[in-house]
């Protein structure tokens, strides 16, 4: 994958850009969370969607999962990786009781420790693979490819909830298809 080497190859120069989007993703959490505001951080745009208050939450239960496959790419390649119920997770751990400040610092700190490990990666390692319950074989590659997307994927979700909240406040009826994601896409 060549994340430190700047030969210049398309897939070196994808590496160098998609590792600095994921070292750089809590910066841009942060700031998009400054858009929207605290007070409307609990609001769903529909019973099956999540507020911004569970999303905030579950990127950080995601990259507790994250910090996890990564090492077991490196240290115990070819072998299978836990899949998660990503809805019963925001349910049954009462996402909305959690402490949002906490999470983000949390998720702060996991992808600082994880960046830091992959940095200097040799190449071979981004061929490693494990194996996913639902996604198959995933290689290091796939894996960087996913946890760089997750936030500004997320950060969407949080804009749409968002816009969902304004519009109610207006006195129009939000359309809950416009806010994403769905409890019952998993």
């Amino acid at each position: 994958m060549g994340v430190k080497d700047e030969g210049g190859s398309d897939d070196t120069c994808r590496a160098i850009s998609e590792n600095a989007a994921y070292r750089e993703a809590y910066e841009l959490l942060a700031d998009a969370l400054k858009q929207f505001p605290k007070e409307m951080w609990q609001y769903k745009p529909g019973p099956d969607r999540w507020s911004i208050h569970e999303i905030i939450v579950h990127i950080t239960d995601s990259e507790a999962n994250s910090y996890i496959r990564c090492r077991r790419f490196i240290a115990e390649t070819g072998k299978p990786v836990m899949a998660y119920d990503e809805n019963r997770w925001a349910d049954l751990l009462n996402y909305h009781g959690q402490n949002p400040e906490d999470a983000l610092e949390l998720f702060r700190l996991l992808r600082r420790m994880s960046h830091r490990l992959i940095k200097d990666l040799p190449d071979a390692v981004w061929s490693n693979t494990v194996d996913h319950p639902e996604n198959g074989i995933m290689t290091m590659e796939d894996w960087l490819s996913v946890y760089t997307h997750h936030v500004p994927e997320h950060i969407q979700q949080m804009q749409a909830t968002h816009a969902a909240w304004l519009a109610e406040r207006k006195g129009q009826r939000p359309d809950p298809d416009t806010s994403l994601f769905k409890f019952s896409e998993k």
